[in-house]
């Protein structure tokens, strides 16, 4: 059986654990939240996909 969940659930996740457990604040959450969106509309944004796809595919161990 596969389970598939998309990252932003995961990164999603994680935020939530740090905030609830290692004491992180909810505004450094926003904060950088909001950087992630603000680099999604600059040049660095195809570099920052295409690592992240390779990163999830050495994961799941997929191989073109």
């Amino acid at each position: 059986m596969t389970v598939s969940l998309p990252l932003v659930v995961v990164l999603g996740f994680f935020a939530w654990g740090a905030v609830k457990f290692l004491g992180v604040r909810a505004w450094v959450v926003v904060l950088v939240a909001l950087f992630g969106f603000w680099l999604s509309h600059t040049f660095l944004a195809p570099a920052i996909e295409s690592g992240t796809r390779s990163g999830v595919d050495v994961i799941n161990g997929a191989h073109d």
